[in-house]
């Protein structure tokens, strides 16, 4: 039974959120509880809570209990999807903000409520996390991505050196075998002359 529930985990990986939204585009929220055991059959209910900067209070903004999902607080009428677990036993919590704004900006938790149906009673889980999300006009670049692109650059320039270098070599080596062919020729030319002398020295001597 063990061994089939860590396979189980195997399907399921519990990725932390994006925490930077561009004002104007969509964004998805992510939440993943997993659940250890695959086998065990269960039921969820996921919330989404959003405090905005500066305020003490959370705003409960969303819940759902498959198959309804239902936006809570005005501020986010028809601005949030669910884009989680299609089924009763939610594993992925996923929801989307559309036309994201300055005013989306805040801490965002999301609390899972989960029944276990064991074998002989029923047990109660409830795990939550917590995003903070910032709001850009601009989406910053992954520091990644700059020293990727860096590295691109030095690895293009590094291998036109080469190139050059190889280039070089092959013209010099190239340019030496000429000089040398043209040198064997001359040689032969100037053996070849030499003969031709002394057969004529021998004619005039008879």
């Amino acid at each position: 039974m063990d061994k089939l529930a860590s396979q189980c985990d195997g399907g399921c990986a519990e990725v932390d959120s994006l925490t930077e939204a561009v004002a104007g585009q969509t964004f998805l929220l992510s939440c993943i509880f997993c659940k250890k055991r695959e086998e065990v059959t269960a039921r969820a209910t996921m919330d989404w809570h959003f405090k905005p900067v500066g305020e003490e209070e959370f705003r409960h903004i969303f819940h759902y209990d498959h198959p309804s999902a239902n936006i809570l607080h005005r501020d986010f009428n028809n601005r949030l999807e669910w884009h989680g677990t299609q089924q009763h036993d939610i594993q992925i919590g996923t929801i989307s903000i559309q036309n994201v704004t300055f005013n989306d900006t805040g801490t965002y938790r999301c609390t899972l409520n989960r029944i276990l149906f064991l074998p002989n009673f029923q047990e109660r889980v409830t795990v939550e996390k917590e995003v903070g999300l910032s709001v850009v006009t601009v989406a910053n670049r992954e520091l990644t991505a700059v020293v990727a692109e860096i590295m691109m650059y030095v690895l293009i320039v590094v291998l036109q050196l080469w190139l050059i270098v190889v280039l070089v070599y092959c013209y010099k080596k190239i340019s030496k075998e000429h000089e040398a062919r043209e040198a064997r020729i001359a040689l032969k030319a100037q053996a070849a002359l030499l003969e031709s002398k002394d057969n004529c020295d021998g004619v005039q001597l008879e």
